[in-house]
């Protein structure tokens, strides 16, 4: 089966973020990951007046796909205002699935600013349980 390439995956990401909830902060973002087995699956941030609350895009997007049966992520993008980083959270929620994917950190304002980098080089000696 044919994976979604950089690009479309981007796109998804840049797409969804304007269904994100963020009454409070105003901080839109969309992310979008495929699994190994070329799915797509997207999520939003989701704001709470009980701040604590609020969960990431990237979490969203992971637990959708958990919820359907994938266990292994090979590469997220992540949409911005800025092109900010996957927060340190998500960074050890997502190292739960592929602690190596790929991470795409796209500026929703200069949409063909994307940064790339591993999930092992944003968060090193990621924690694990041991079996």
């Amino acid at each position: 089966m044919s994976q979604p390439s950089k690009d479309e995956l981007v796109q998804a990401a840049l797409e969804v973020r304007s269904n994100a909830y963020a009454p409070y902060s105003k901080f839109l973002v969309g992310a979008a990951l495929v699994t190994e087995y070329g799915t797509v699956f997207t999520g939003t941030n989701v704001e709470n007046a009980s701040y604590g609350l609020t969960i990431c895009a990237e979490r969203v997007a992971a637990c959708t796909a958990a919820a359907a049966g994938h266990r292994k992520i090979l590469a997220v993008a992540v949409a911005t205002s800025g092109g900010a980083s996957p927060c340190g959270a998500c960074r050890q929620f997502l190292a739960e699935f592929n602690g190596s994917m790929d991470i795409y950190m796209v500026d929703a304002d200069r949409p063909q600013q994307v940064k790339e980098m591993s999930l092992a080089d944003l968060l090193p000696e990621q924690f694990e349980l041991e079996d």
